[in-house]
């Protein structure tokens, strides 16, 4: 509901600019990335998922309406840390129980579901905050305020239906049933020889994420590039919601593909189609573009959301499941600090076309690490 107007908020109410949007969303993502990794490392020794997801959402329902009180952009940056703070907490162990209570042949297929409800969330919001600022001529400040009231809907429903479906204990390792083995209940003592090689594609794997990341500054800056074509404060929270409705059917989609064709040929197609949408935001002039290409960009989430989680699943064994959810997420949020940090200065000292252009040449690095990366086999290949 308040995230594309955050940039908005930030300009035009609080009079900041591209470096602190960049400052603030790099360092929020960075806060969640850190406890990304200790919610991993802590849901695994403990052996529970569900309070720390429960919790996670609490904080962030509580901290982000508050923005609307605020006069000084530093504050921002302060609620955003709480609200990440919140988002890490949950993240990882949320990852880790979604893989834990699905089958592997359609663990593609419930992380591209997980997301495609995210990306319905997020449909609704900015339409909602487009009612109430063209329907009821509110501000940009109460519309935040207002925010408080599905944030504690949220809250509600997390406490009441999130339940913890079995001991994380209890479970077998099943990184090796990605070859194809059927699912046993009897626990299996690991192949040291397997697991290690496993781990070493994980290693590589994480890299090329981390370089791919480097490059995917947020989104907030495709917004304000919007907003300088032309496109005023109801045309992006309109776009938003129209962003997500791709996001959503892509990532369900996606997500079930990935487990028929594989997840390695997702993701690099998804990657290299980043890299095309970023140089077409770098290049393209028309409003009519320019939004056409933003609405496309949502097919890039369907390609590699659910399939990159799914892909982490399988390079590990179930006993460190969390910790490499940990991993993973908190290092996409660690390198977006200095993705978008970078991409804020370039914008500022040379022009919005340096910016996008580099990142889309991240991206492609990113691309070429990741392709010696072992593909896991299907069940039932």
């Amino acid at each position: 509901m308040i995230y594309p107007l955050l940039p908005l908020f930030l300009t035009t109410v609080l009079g900041a600019g591209a470096f602190v949007i960049g400052l603030i969303e790099g360092i929020a993502e960075m806060t969640a990335s850190v406890f990304k990794i200790i919610s991993g490392y802590l849901t695994d020794r403990s052996g529970r998922r569900r309070p720390y997801v429960v919790w996670g959402y609490t904080l962030s329902s509580m901290a982000r309406p508050v923005i609307g009180l605020v006069r000084l952009w530093p504050l921002v940056l302060v609620i955003r840390f709480v609200d990440r703070i919140g988002k890490g907490v949950r993240t990882s162990p949320r990852d880790a129980l979604i893989a834990d209570v699905t089958d592997l042949r359609f663990r593609g297929w419930a992380y591209g579901f997980h997301r495609a409800m995210d990306h319905a969330g997020a449909i609704a919001g900015p339409l909602v905050a487009v009612l109430l600022l063209k329907g009821f001529d509110v501000s940009l400040r109460t519309v935040f305020l207002l925010s408080a009231l599905p944030a504690a809907v949220v809250v509600l429903v997390v406490m009441i239906f999130v339940k913890e479906r079995k001991p994380v204990r209890a479970n077998r390792d099943d990184a090796a049933s990605e070859s194809g083995e059927k699912e046993s209940s009897t626990p299996q003592t690991p192949d040291r020889g397997t697991e290690q090689g496993s781990l070493k594609d994980f290693r590589l794997f994480m890299f090329a994420v981390v370089i791919f990341t480097l490059g995917n500054s947020t989104d907030a800056f495709l917004l304000l590039r919007l907003n300088h074509a032309g496109v005023d404060e109801t045309g992006v929270a309109l776009l938003w919601s129209g962003f997500h409705v791709v996001k959503m059917f892509s990532t369900l989609l996606g997500g079930r593909i990935s487990d028929r064709v594989g997840r390695k040929p997702m993701v690099i197609t998804g990657w290299i189609y980043y890299a095309a949408i970023y140089l077409l935001f770098a290049f393209l002039e028309t409003r009519g573009m320019l939004i056409t290409t933003f609405l496309l960009y949502g097919l890039y989430f369907g390609l590699t959301e659910p399939v990159e989680r799914a892909w982490v699943a399988s390079l590990v064994p179930q006993r460190l499941r969390g910790r490499a959810f940990g991993y993973y997420n908190g290092a996409v949020g660690i390198a977006s600090l200095p993705a978008s940090l970078i991409f804020g200065l370039i914008w500022q000292k040379w022009g919005y076309e340096y910016a996008f252009v580099t990142g889309g040449l991240f991206a492609l690095l990113g691309c070429v690490l990741i392709s010696g990366v072992k593909e896991e086999r299907r069940a039932g290949v």
